[in-house]
């Protein structure tokens, strides 16, 4: 079904005007990390609690962490241990091994949960969906052969078969196994 048009020129003032400004979403993000404007920042800065925040890994320039907003099962992210927006701020070392961890993490995640294909994908500014905009990172989320079902189109409710925590284990139980990731 092929989607049309509803132009509404009125609206580009609008569009242009918004300002840099947290959502409401951010300042509720920001209000759990300590006064930390990056809970990605958060995570780095206190790997004593990496369980609680849910890293599976951490190496010479990244870090995967568990989305706790997740999209579907599985939802990790994947972000380099500076704080940079852009892509163009990355150098050579840390996009190599962001892009060697999404193709671990598919590993892992395909041994762990057994999904029928993945989205990879970034966004950048808040105009593009970033709900941290500040701190690049990559979404990996495993997906399966009709994942969409009538709660998310009745009642825009997604249903996450899996605790985080369990999953987190479950993750590391198989990085291990399989010396995950290997870099």
């Amino acid at each position: 079904m092929a989607l049309d048009n509803l132009w509404a020129p009125w609206r580009i003032k609008y569009v242009q005007g918004l300002d840099e400004q947290p959502s409401p979403a951010e300042k509720n993000k920001e209000q759990t990390t300590e006064g930390s404007r990056c809970f990605i920042c958060h995570n780095i800065e206190h790997p004593q609690q990496d369980n609680d925040n849910m890293v599976l890994w951490r190496t010479k320039t990244s870090i995967v962490i568990l989305n706790r907003f997740p999209y579907n099962n599985g939802h990790l992210l994947i972000a380099p241990i500076r704080h940079i927006a852009e892509l163009g701020q990355a150098n050579d070392e840390e996009l190599l091994e962001m892009t060697k961890l999404i193709r671990e993490s598919q590993k892992a995640l395909s041994l762990a949960l057994k999904p029928h294909g993945f989205n990879i994908g970034m966004n950048f500014g808040r105009g593009a969906g970033a709900g941290l905009p500040a701190h690049l990172h990559i979404h990996v989320v495993p997906r399966w052969d009709g994942d969409t079902n009538f709660m998310s189109v009745c009642s825009d409710i997604k249903v996450i078969s899996q605790s985080l925590s369990e999953l987190l284990e479950l993750l590391k139980q198989v990085s291990k196994e399989h010396n995950l990731p290997n870099l």
